[in-house]
């Protein structure tokens, strides 16, 4: 092959690759025209129905018990013994501590004794009575002698009434030595510990009984809440829902069982109470806890999945609607509540539309565009707590 040749070969061969590469530049500008007319956006839907829902107000609170005693000792003396453990269970009637009874024994033989003096005394001196009465009638001895012997009298009977008191105020201080639990509770610790010294008076208890069975859950909320709590509970719109912050624990269920009658000037609160039943002790006392209390009922509300909610820079919230010709379309909504996972439309949406919950965020804004939907699964229940 000459070298004329060989240049116009390589000359063909170049005019060659430039056309293809032509081709390929105009086809490749073409592409987005081309899929923005024939694609599709995938989105799966789902649609909204109006169903009934309960509002909730949500604060928290403080856990007490429903009943606490303290336990103190109304008669002084060292503790022979201690007969509950920290954190017992107890009944009412069950014996905690023993005080040592020998110096109210001996309180008590000392104020028997005087009440024996005080019925001789007073025998005596209604004998004496008697026969100042017989002497009077004889009138052997003055008026005066006789009213001396009948005030006599009067005095000995006044001294046996105050020496039986005695008496048993000395059998009750014996019984006193014996403490036992006034109710059926749980007793917290730093017990007493025997060979103690217990004395009436004493700033600090023996030991401490708490009904845990039922607690309740004191709280405060703003009073513009109060009369739409206390309406939901005389309607029975449901429990108050008691959350405690413990891992795995389940809600507990309670009732209003208190309104205080003064707001708070300073704050505008008000405090309620809300009384539970705890038989499996999630509640203890000092725990804080959240509650829901119902305030309200929606009977057709609008609920549409959290995924489903855009929100754009400038704070506006929106839905992909769908349409039954198959184009999707951004649309401002107003939302209330929040509902577990789901929130209450409260404007822009109407009842049967079609939301789009996954692949929304792919449709522009400001332009409908073609769609190729697929429906989610049926919604689970929601709780509502």
């Amino acid at each position: 092959m000459t070298r004329r040749n060989l240049l116009i070969l390589c000359f063909l061969g170049l005019m060659a690759g430039t056309l293809t590469l032509f081709q390929f530049g105009d086809r490749t500008d073409a592409a987005p025209e081309e899929n923005a007319v024939g694609a599709a956006v995938r989105l799966t839907t789902r649609t909204i129905r109006p169903e009934p829902i309960v509002l909730e107000a949500e604060h928290s609170g403080r856990v007490a018990a429903f009943r606490r005693v303290e336990i103190r000792p109304q008669v002084g003396g060292l503790i022979l013994e201690r007969l509950v453990e920290e954190g017992a269970r107890v009944s009412a009637g069950q014996i905690l501590f023993r005080i040592d009874p020998a110096p109210l024994k001996a309180d008590l033989v000392m104020a028997e004794a005087a009440l024996a003096r005080a019925e001789a005394a007073e025998a005596h001196a209604r004998r004496a009575a008697e026969r100042s009465d017989a002497l009077l009638a004889r009138k052997a001895v003055s008026r005066e002698r006789n009213d001396t012997a009948h005030n006599d009298l009067r005095l000995a009977v006044a001294g046996v009434a105050e020496a039986r008191a005695l008496v048993e105020r000395k059998r009750l201080d014996l019984d006193f030595a014996t403490l036992r639990a006034p109710i059926d509770g749980h007793v917290t610790a730093d017990l007493a510990d025997a060979g103690a010294l217990a004395s009436a008076g004493a700033d600090k208890p023996l030991a401490v009984v708490q009904d845990l069975g039922k607690v309740f859950v004191d709280m405060r909320l703003p009073a513009g809440e109060l009369d739409a709590i206390l309406r939901a509970a005389r309607e029975g719109l449901g429990p108050v829902r008691i959350l405690a912050d413990r891992e795995g624990a389940e809600p507990v269920t309670g009732v209003v069982k208190f309104t205080d009658l003064i707001v708070d000037p300073g704050t505008g609160y008000v405090t309620i109470r809300i009384e539970a039943a705890n038989p499996d002790l999630a509640l203890l006392p000092g725990m804080f806890v959240r509650a829901r209390l119902p305030r309200g009922r929606l009977p057709d509300a609008l609920l549409v999945p959290e995924e489903a909610v855009l929100r754009t820079g400038g704070g506006r919230t929106q839905l992909v609607v769908v349409s039954p010709e198959g184009e999707a379309m951004r649309r401002d909504v107003g939302l209330g509540d929040r509902v577990g996972t789901r929130f209450i439309v409260t404007s822009g949406l109407m009842p049967g539309e079609v939301v789009a919950i996954r692949g929304q965020d792919r449709v522009p804004e400001g332009r409908a565009v073609s769609v190729d939907a697929s429906p989610a699964e049926a919604p689970s229940s929601h709780p509502q707590f």
